[in-house]
């Protein structure tokens, strides 16, 4: 996240970037790049100023939720809200750690990118894009994942055109000079060295990830290797700036207070001249429901007790199954009274605290734990607990009203948000992007009242009683608690 405090502990791990603040970040100015525009740029097909298709229509309560495509192949999804007080811009590119090349040792580009892309264009100088949203009264984020990289606009309704404009101009105009590059790339290197190196939990979740997985991309980080990020140049840079930043390659989904006909409008005439990739070309990853076994390492920190984390299969964000799994996290380490949370911080005051995440990802990811013991006690101690009480969820059906009071918690986390127009604009470009349909997030809410004793059986038996994990334990001393 773009937030000055990197956005690390357990949901880091599931959400992946943890950036630093741009807004006082060096980030010399420059030559621009050689655009898709310039000759050579990738088989770009030429521009078309034709009308917007509509391909989908949902509702959302009293709001009607469309899907556009322009033709440049820029996908919409727009929520117009009259009750709004602001507008939510969001642009999803379908670019995130799993499209990078780890054997060419080019990981890490797509969390690069999102610095860069708050530097400069050819049409605006250094720190523009920051002084023209907050100038409009609006402010900015962005997140890189495994899946996608992701930009964020909240303005006043009278400016929805400047983040239009901003949004495409940097699409087509990003300026990636050596001076550039080079100063965010150092930024990069810092963030990881702070977030990965100099983080327990960073240690935990990069170990968790890169031995549950095998083949899949999702081994390695989003922040990726360092010395990936250290050997980056304007090359390489400009070589994925062109591969994947591209209106054919992108959703914009705009949530809040906006007439539909008028962003449509707006809409085509920001991106209609930006020609389209000719078709992005993705490395096809294979799904893998990892770990396969069990997995585990120890690594030595100066920490005052153990630390561990645990990496449980998962289904994915769209998975038919993916229903029941949130309602047996929730039941596991969901909140205060949640099974682990009891029977480790409450009952045996063996941990100080217990949190679980299960991964939003678009092929099989993982469910993680994250648990701090208390002194004295060890992570194994933890660890059989944990496998007891995933075997119990498999042999025993849970009752009515423990089921109960865990989906009215997910179910009022879920549609809480999308309550707002920016947790819309958050909600459904996630499930845009790792599902290929934002009604899918709409279906999301029904599946979870709908779930049952047995599915929670049936699932937990299918994913988390098979013993197969991937555990990290950090602890002060190899082979001492």
């Amino acid at each position: 996240m773009r937030a000055g405090a990197p956005a690390i502990m357990v949901t880091v791990m599931a959400l992946g970037c943890a950036s630093a603040n741009r807004n006082g970040g060096p980030s010399a100015g420059a030559v621009r790049a050689a655009g898709r525009r310039a000759a050579g740029g990738g088989g770009a097909a030429p521009a078309s100023r034709g009308q917007p298709v509509e391909l989908s229509r949902a509702s959302l309560g009293p709001l009607s939720v469309g899907k556009w495509r322009l033709p440049n192949g820029l996908t919409l999804v727009l929520v117009p809200d009259p009750t709004a007080t602001s507008v939510s811009y969001t642009t999803w590119f379908r670019v995130g750690s799993r499209d990078e090349d780890e054997p060419a040792g080019e990981t890490g580009l797509a969390h690069l990118f999102e610095h860069l892309m708050f530097t400069q264009t050819k049409n605006r100088p250094v720190g523009e894009f920051d002084r023209a949203i907050e100038a409009a009264g609006g402010n900015s984020n962005a997140m890189t994942y495994y899946d996608f990289t992701a930009y964020m606009d909240d303005v006043p309704p009278a400016e929805l055109a400047v983040a239009v404009r901003l949004e495409a101009d940097r699409m087509v105009n990003l300026d990636l000079r050596k001076r550039q590059v080079d100063n965010e790339r150092d930024v990069v290197v810092e963030e990881r060295l702070s977030s990965v190196e100099d983080s327990v939990d960073g240690v935990l979740d990069e170990l968790m990830y890169k031995q549950a997985f095998k083949t899949h991309p999702y081994r390695w980080p989003v922040i990726g290797w360092m010395k990936d990020i250290k050997a980056v140049t304007p090359e390489k840079a400009v070589a994925f700036y062109r591969r994947f930043y591209a209106p054919d390659n992108a959703i914009v989904v705009i949530a809040g207070r906006f007439d539909e006909a008028a962003a449509l409008a707006l809409v085509n005439e920001g991106y209609g001249h930006i020609p389209s990739s000719g078709g992005t070309p993705r490395a096809q990853a294979q799904p893998e429901l990892a770990p396969a076994t069990e997995v585990r390492a120890v690594v030595t920190r100066p920490v005052p007790a153990d630390r561990v984390a645990i990496g449980f299969p998962a289904p994915a964000l769209g998975d038919p199954e993916r229903a029941a799994y949130e309602i047996i996290a929730e039941i596991l380490a969901g909140g205060p009274s949640s099974r682990l949370q009891r029977e480790l911080v409450v009952d045996k005051a063996l941990a100080s605290s217990v949190h679980g995440d299960v991964a939003p990802t678009k092929d099989p990811g993982l469910y993680a734990l994250w648990i701090q013991m208390t002194k004295g006690h060890a992570a194994e101690e933890a660890e059989a607990r944990v496998l007891a009480a995933l075997a119990d969820l498999a042999a025993r059906p849970v009752s009515a009203a423990e089921l109960s009071k865990a989906q009215a918690r997910v179910e009022t986390a879920f549609w809480r948000d999308l309550a707002a127009s920016h947790g819309r604009a958050e909600r459904l470009g996630e499930f845009e992007i790792a599902t290929g349909d934002f009604r899918r997030a709409f279906a999301r809410g029904d599946e979870l009242a709908r779930v049952t004793a047995a599915d929670v059986q049936r699932v937990a038996t299918k994913y988390l009683a098979r013993g197969a994990r991937s555990v990290v334990i950090a602890r002060s001393k190899a082979g001492e608690p």
